[in-house]
């Protein structure tokens, strides 16, 4: 659920996380604690890199994508004319990668409602926001099975 009273289209640094419905993984695997994106992760990869192209509104700071999830930070600089909430983005994206993943075979393919964002406050928490996207991978075979630390 989003922060209450919080206006989303705020110019802002937020931490995203959208997992895949059942946490099924679908984007390729962890080894030697590198992710090795499968074709419907780089679907992914590319439609993520690509949404400052659809939304001249946001650009993509840090992600990971993983097996059955991804993390990202989004800065979002709406100028006033076309603005733009995340859940407007996530939205879009979520429906644009469907799309693309079912054309490339993968007909089952949904993504879990909603998604999990943060707000980023201070230079602090970007510092450890950005660490923690980093070492994701990392910590793949300890958390994968446990939802509870797809969040921070």
């Amino acid at each position: 659920t989003r922060l209450k009273e919080y206006d989303y289209s705020n110019n802002a640094y937020y931490f995203i996380t959208i997992c895949v419905n059942d946490k099924k993984d679908a984007f390729g695997k962890v080894e030697n604690n590198i992710v090795a994106l499968n074709s419907y992760g780089l679907i992914i990869e590319k439609k993520l890199l690509n949404l400052s192209t659809r939304f001249c509104s946001v650009q993509i700071d840090y992600y990971v994508i993983m097996p059955n999830h991804f993390h990202c930070i989004f800065i979002l600089e709406n100028d006033g004319s076309t603005e733009k909430t995340i859940s407007e983005i996530i939205g879009a994206f979520k429906s644009l990668t469907t799309i693309e993943i079912h054309k490339a075979g993968l007909a089952d393919f949904k993504w879990q409602r909603s998604f999990y964002d943060r707000i980023i406050r201070d230079e602090k928490e970007l510092f450890n926001i950005r660490q923690y996207i980093q070492q994701n991978p990392l910590q793949w075979e300890l958390e994968k099975d446990n939802p509870d630390n797809l969040e921070l």
